[in-house]
């Protein structure tokens, strides 16, 4: 689940921002078209929001609301009911289904980010002649992938190694650079023994991303039970059946 995100896309929109988050979030939605997609949505249903609510207080009421019905949701916790207008409470109705599609996930689809994890890049060959490969590795550990993309590039020309590869095709992956991405992770999977069942799991993240569940689903059937992180091919695997 992304509340963290939808709590972030409602901070930009009340303006409750400093500046440097702002600078940071209105970068991330021209470099992350997933990111940005998801944000156009929220301001939909924010959009819908206001006009049936209006006024500032009930707003207010039904956010705090919201949360305590997720909370529950996800914690079993008892939530405090803040008291609302006999009318709010079937114009909040409505728009909890309208929310459903962040909170509840009806759906049952899995979300990429669930199962997105870039980690930390730490390179054997750490030669200080390989300046681009420094470079990228900074890049990728502060989450600058679209920064390290054109380092790794330069880095592969310099020393073309698996690791540098596979680290190319995760970035790839961040920045929906799809086909470029899927080049990359299917050389490794026929050529590299070690990033075999490591690339194949990246093939799939994909397809998840472009919510292509189906074939998501049918790369994931073709990771060996061996691979090191084979329970969370199995959760995800649960998760789309």
């Amino acid at each position: 689940m992304n509340e963290e995100r939808y709590i972030l896309f409602d901070q930009y929109l009340q303006s409750e921002m400093t500046a440097v988050e702002k600078t940071d979030f209105e970068k991330q939605l021209a470099e992350d078209p997933e990111f940005a997609s998801e944000f156009e949505t929220f301001k939909g249903v924010q959009l819908q929001l206001e006009n049936k609510f209006g006024f500032e207080a009930e707003r207010e009421a039904f956010k705090e609301n919201l949360t305590q019905i997720s909370e529950k949701h996800f914690n079993n916790s008892k939530p405090k009911v803040v008291l609302m207008r006999p009318w709010y409470y079937a114009a909040a109705a409505s728009v909890i289904i309208l929310f459903g599609l962040f909170f509840f996930d009806y759906n049952q689809n899995p979300a990429f980010n669930d199962y997105n994890h870039p980690g930390q890049a730490h390179f054997t060959e750490r030669s200080t002649t390989n300046v681009h490969l420094l470079q990228a590795e900074k890049a990728f550990n502060t989450r600058k992938f679209k920064e390290a993309v054109p380092f790794f590039e330069a880095a592969l020309k310099e020393n073309k190694t698996p690791e540098v590869q596979y680290y190319y095709g995760i970035s790839l992956l961040q920045v929906s650079h799809y086909q470029k991405a899927e080049a990359v992770f299917n050389e490794l999977k026929a050529n590299s023994p070690i990033y075999k069942d490591k690339s194949i799991w990246n093939l799939a993240l994909i397809k998840l991303k472009k919510k292509d569940y189906e074939g998501c689903k049918q790369i994931l059937q073709t990771i060996s039970q061996d691979y090191e992180d084979y329970d969370e091919v199995q959760e995800l695997l649960d998760a789309l059946d």
